[in-house]
C-alpha cells in the first residue's frame, strides 16, 4: 500500500475502529438475543441469531488487522469499543423475539452506514485492500439485515 499522509490515515483508521467497535458490539448484542430469544420461534431465532453472530466475529479480526496494517492502533478494551460505538447496549432480556429482531435488523443498518464509510474513506486514500475488503463486509450486513427483515414480516 502506498505511504498515506497522516490525515488521511486518521480517516481511515477512525472509520475502520468505528466499524471495529460496532461490530464488537452487535456480536454481543446478538450473543445476548441468542441466549434469551423465548417463544415459539424460539429454535428459528436462536439458530439464526447464532449464525449471524458467527459472521460478525468472523470479522472482528480482518477489521483490527486492517488498521494494524496502516500501522496505527486499534481498540484495546470494552471501554473504548463501548465510546466508539453507535450500537446501544440492550440489557432488557424479556424481550419479545420480534422486538429482538427488529433491533438487531435496525443495528445491521447502523453498522452497514459505518462500513459504507469504511468503503469511502479507503477510496479517498486509494487504500485497495481495504476498499475490496470492505465489499464483503458489506455484502454480509446486507445479508443479515435482508433475513431480519424477512423474518419480521
Amino acid at each position: 500500500m502506498a505511504e498515506l499522509g497522516d490525515n488521511a490515515k486518521v480517516g481511515l483508521v477512525s472509520a475502520l475502529n468505528g466499524a471495529l467497535a460496532d461490530t464488537m458490539a452487535l456480536y454481543f448484542k446478538t450473543k445476548n438475543f441468542h441466549w434469551h430469544v423465548a417463544g415459539p420461534r424460539f429454535r428459528d431465532l436462536h439458530v439464526l441469531f447464532d449464525e449471524q453472530a458467527a459472521q460478525l466475529i468472523g470479522t472482528v479480526d480482518d477489521l483490527g488487522e486492517r488498521v494494524r496494517k496502516n500501522d496505527e492502533y486499534t481498540l484495546t478494551s470494552i471501554g473504548m469499543v463501548q465510546s466508539e460505538t453507535r450500537i446501544k447496549d440492550q440489557d432488557d432480556v424479556t424481550l419479545t423475539a420480534d422486538a429482538m429482531v427488529a433491533e438487531l435488523r435496525d443495528d445491521n443498518r447502523l453498522l452497514h452506514k459505518r462500513l459504507g464509510e469504511v468503503k469511502e474513506a479507503a477510496e479517498e486514500v486509494g487504500d485497495n485492500a481495504t476498499s475490496g475488503i470492505v465489499d464483503d463486509w458489506i455484502d454480509q450486513c446486507e445479508e443479515r439485515i435482508w433475513f431480519l427483515n424477512q423474518t419480521s414480516k
